[in-house]
């Protein structure tokens, strides 16, 4: 394990990593007959310092992800110098949803009403638009929530349409996390097919929402295959590290 100390050596690191997923990423791409360039890798950061995200700047990473605003909110403050795009990825709270609005360009996790309507009014009194994303729970009936969060696909709809008529929202398109019990526990590639189903919905009635989030290090793969536009990955390019604090 790198010493947190030794920035020269935890960029190695760092660039060895990223080169084992960007290898992954274009094999995948090929294997599907689809272009690299229709894949956005997300660095998912939480837990690890600004000083690697500032690292992974200089190493070409454009894209970050935070799940829990407590750690997010300090280091985009701590980087806001360097021009990346934001990802908020984790279940949002409402209370949190202001500090989020600040500085987050794409939310991952919108997946009820109140969450609309508590964004959109964050987003307007901070003059920002904020990249929305549904998250879709492939374990959740209709009118429920998943485990690990997200809208029942049966909800999804009537979702979008409040998200498309919200003030300083942006629909963009649908995410999920493979999930951990239900129909489609322990097969990614059928739950990343369900949610390019869902995607293609969608965008019958709002075309703009190309995004489709999903993947991370261990199915990044299956992700790409089934379409995903955005893979969201930590440990394959961190590593397993301790938390912080």
């Amino acid at each position: 394990m790198t010493d947190l100390t030794d920035p020269g050596e935890r960029k190695a690191e760092l660039a060895g990593n990223l080169a084992r997923v960007e290898e992954r990423i274009a094999r995948a791409c090929a294997a599907a007959g689809r272009s690299r360039d229709e894949v956005t890798l997300v660095v998912v950061t939480k837990t690890y310092p600004a000083g690697d995200v500032r690292l992974l700047a200089e190493l070409g990473v454009r894209h970050v992800a935070e799940n829990r605003d407590q750690d997010a909110a300090p280091k985009a403050a701590a980087c806001a110098d360097l021009g990346l795009t934001w990802h908020f990825v984790g279940q949002l709270q409402t209370n949190k949803v202001r500090s989020v609005a600040g500085y987050a360009d794409f939310v991952h996790s919108v997946d009820r009403s109140r969450l609309v309507r508590s964004l959109e009014g964050a987003a307007e009194r901070a003059g920002r638009e904020l990249g929305c994303l549904i998250q879709v729970a492939l374990d959740a009936e209709s009118g429920q929530r998943g485990e690990r969060g997200g809208a029942a696909p049966a909800d999804v709809d009537e979702l979008a349409d409040e998200l498309a008529k919200a003030q300083g929202l942006r629909l963009d398109g649908v995410m999920t996390v493979a999930p951990l019990a239900g129909p489609y526990a322990g097969s990614p590639s059928e739950a990343f097919g369900r949610l390019r189903e869902i995607s293609t919905r969608l965008r019958t009635a709002h075309p703009a929402a190309k995004m489709v989030s999903a993947g991370m290090s261990s199915d990044l793969e299956e992700a790409v295959a089934a379409g995903a536009t955005h893979v969201r990955v930590g440990s394959a390019v961190l590593g397993q590290r301790p938390r912080l604090g």
